[in-house]
């Protein structure tokens, strides 16, 4: 919604109120962005963001613990030697949501690592250029 205000016949627009939560995101100097916020190089990365926006505007969490999450994250990428190119961001970004998903109870540190190795293993498994699919019983949903 955009307020304006009435003056001798003249509208004039306020601004409109800027959403806290994408002025406080950590932005590497390489990570792409347009004028309406960040571009993903691909989906799972939007995903990962979107995910981290969701569950903290749901409660699960405050921005702060997330901006905490996610420094803590890089801040052990740095101390590993990793290079602060911005490449691996969305890698810490979805390292950090998973920590602290972890951390509140949301989310079981074993069916997480059971997903990663089934998504692995489909995709070791999958034809160059076929989609990569999760047999049931593989750590898809259906066997949880």
């Amino acid at each position: 919604m955009m307020l304006s205000i009435l003056i001798c016949g003249t509208i004039t627009l306020s601004q409109p109120d800027p959403i806290p939560e994408f002025e406080s995101l950590p932005a590497p100097p390489l990570l792409s962005r347009d004028a309406e916020g960040p571009v993903f190089a691909e989906p799972w990365q939007a995903q990962a963001f979107a995910l981290a926006v969701k569950l903290s505007e749901q409660g699960h969490f405050t921005w702060k613990e997330w901006a905490a999450a996610l420094a803590d994250e890089l801040k052990a990428a740095t101390s590993r030697g990793e290079p602060d190119d911005g490449s691996r961001y969305y890698h810490h970004w979805l390292a950090a949501l998973e920590h602290l998903l972890t951390a509140k109870g949301l989310a079981d540190p074993e069916a997480l690592l059971a997903r990663k190795e089934a998504w692995a293993e489909a995709y070791r498994r999958t034809p160059h250029g076929k989609p990569v699919e999760l047999a049931v019983g593989s750590g898809s949903p259906e066997s949880w």
